[in-house]
């Protein structure tokens, strides 16, 4: 990894502002519901909800980790969520269902398709807002909202304020290769090895990136969503930072823990890999 002097300020926006300020959504009824009502942000242990109904709203990393611990503790868990149907193996104790949509008053909870169910607890793993406390975004141009931070010129600088770096505000990426591509372009940035456009052709590119993203059909609130996307990204970055870009073997292992977390859900953290070059890994246990 290479290394520079860093004379300028570089926000790392994963301590403060990326997983600081809980996301809960507008829930219709959310008052009535009789039992605790929580967000991941503050779930430690599965253990004190051991023989509870427990709905886990959304079914990303965080809601599909925490249910399958919830069920390994006897839990019964209600995993809801808006994605197709998940087809890897879950753990005896979950069942799937449509997304939450409001409780009633009696404090049932009431799902999409128009069932209910009763619930001692509902979890929210919805995700973080964006929370900037210690900026004035109206003074650097910047439009935070609907977990979106725009603009960002390569997703990392406000155009209007240059020497300032957001580090980390894209999401589903691979996290420290994506910090580390980011600081390093920032500091080459500092160095002078990168020559920023004008502002206006800044927020030019910012623009383009979303009326592209639009047309494809993302919703505002996913714009900063890299996926398979990110690998290109981190390319782009080394190219114009002049620094050494991401071996092969990082995205090619990435993609492997994916597809091993897919089919054993319950076990892929046991796996252990061990990196050979810069473009082969070899596994060193099996998941199963």
């Amino acid at each position: 990894m290479e290394h520079r002097t860093l004379k300028r300020l570089i926000l790392c926006s994963s301590v403060q502002g990326h997983y600081s300020d809980p996301h809960t959504p507008p829930t219709p009824g959310l008052q009535y519901f009789k039992g605790k009502v929580m967000h991941s942000h503050f779930y430690r242990y599965p253990e004190p909800f051991a023989g509870q109904s427990v709905v886990v709203f959304g079914a990303g990393a965080s809601g599909l980790d925490i249910s399958i611990e919830l069920a390994q503790a006897k839990a019964q868990v209600i995993l809801s969520h808006g994605k197709p149907a998940l087809t890897f193996p879950l753990p005896p104790g979950i069942r799937q269902a449509p997304l939450l949509t409001r409780v009633q008053e009696d404090g049932r909870v009431q799902f999409q398709d128009g069932s209910v169910a009763e619930a001692n607890v509902l979890m929210f793993c919805t995700g973080y807002n964006f929370s900037f406390p210690f900026l004035r975004p109206e003074q650097l141009h910047l439009d935070i909202r609907d977990h979106v931070v725009i603009p960002l010129y390569r997703f990392i600088l406000p155009p209007a304020f240059p020497t300032l770096f957001f580090i980390g505000v894209c999401k589903t990426i691979c996290p420290f290769p994506h910090f580390h591509c980011q600081v390093q372009f920032a500091l080459a940035v500092l160095d002078g090895t990168v020559s920023l456009p004008s502002r206006e052709e800044m927020e030019r590119d910012v623009q383009n990136i979303v009326d592209r993203k639009t047309a494809m059909g993302v919703l505002e609130r996913h714009l900063l969503r890299m996926e398979s996307e990110q690998w290109s990204y981190y390319q782009s970055l080394a190219d114009s930072g002049g620094f050494s870009p991401l071996a092969p073997v990082i995205q090619s292992l990435y993609e492997e823990v994916g597809r091993q977390r897919k089919k054993h859900p319950q076990k892929y953290r046991n796996a252990n890999y061990r990196l050979i070059t810069d473009t082969k890994w070899e596994s060193l246990e099996k998941t199963h």
